[in-house]
């Protein structure tokens, strides 16, 4: 009973701001079109989200273990926010905060959360480490939900409701925060180890060199992520012409992800016993 309350409470801080980020996707790039940017103007917006998301990434351990867990939660609920309002403005360079702040706030949403987590099943319940599984599954479970859930909700809003592409991001922040608060007020603060960040990169790089293994899991895991976000920059522009409702699309999309991470499941724990490569 002390776990399932425990893991309650996570699901509770952690699943408004999951369906907040998923609110944000299918609609983005209709929006910025609807402000009258060229299709390599919004390109640069995209990739705007996506430096900053990967260039924090680098230090993005160090940071939250430096200020707090539970501090870099709420921050990523704050951050996300002033993304979505911004998306409000018309002017070129809000936008291009707006995507910054918005990959900044990713990163600390997939790193800080579980951290925390972590950090408290282990060290503060002293829980058995064979139950964390569960908690990430039931993560997983809840996170395909949120997907498709968010796209029809994007679909209502924006043109059940004839809001406009700007609505779902309007959505995302009473989400976001319903998140932040109840992370603030439920949760307890955690600290991780206090290390340069120059020392902890070095560690990383020298893993990846030391084990030929992981460099070259790390790269195919690269190459996969970047046909992704190609993926999700193009998919738009080439539906759209045939009139196919984005929202109701996008949760095809993330069903049939959700499909395929339930048979990829199946594969290697029951009968088959498939093995992955």
């Amino acid at each position: 009973p002390a776990f399932r309350r425990f893991q309650r409470e996570f699901l509770l801080g952690y699943l408004p701001a999951l369906a907040a980020d998923w609110l944000q996707g299918p609609l983005l790039f209709q929006l910025l079109q609807s402000r009258g940017f060229l299709h390599s103007q919004i390109a640069a917006l995209y990739s705007c989200g996506f430096t900053s998301n990967v260039a924090f990434g680098l230090i993005s351990g160090v940071f939250v273990d430096r200020l707090g867990r539970k501090k870099s939660c709420v921050l990523s609920s704050g951050l996300c926010s002033v993304s979505c309002l911004l998306q409000l403005s018309w002017d070129f360079l809000a936008l291009a905060a707006g995507r910054v702040l918005a990959g900044l706030g990713t990163s600390l949403l997939f790193s800080a959360f579980e951290s925390w987590y972590i950090h408290e099943h282990l060290e503060r319940h002293d829980f058995p480490a064979e139950w964390i599984p569960n908690t990430f599954s039931r993560v997983a479970l809840w996170n395909s939900g949120l997907a498709v859930a968010a796209g029809l909700l994007a679909e209502l809003v924006a043109e059940g409701l004839v809001l406009g592409p700007v609505a779902p991001f309007l959505v995302a922040v009473p989400f976001l925060a319903l998140s932040g608060i109840f992370v603030g007020k439920n949760w307890d603060e955690n600290y991780g180890k206090s290390r340069p960040c120059g020392k902890a990169c070095g560690e990383g790089l020298r893993g990846l060199v030391s084990d030929p293994r992981a460099l070259l899991l790390g790269l195919v895991q690269a190459l996969v992520e970047s046909i992704l976000l190609i993926f999700a920059f193009l998919w738009t522009p080439v539906l759209e012409p045939h009139g196919v409702p984005l929202g109701i699309a996008f949760s095809g999309f993330t069903a049939a992800s959700a499909a395929g991470s339930a048979l990829f499941r199946r594969g290697v724990t029951g009968r088959l016993r498939l093995q992955p490569l």
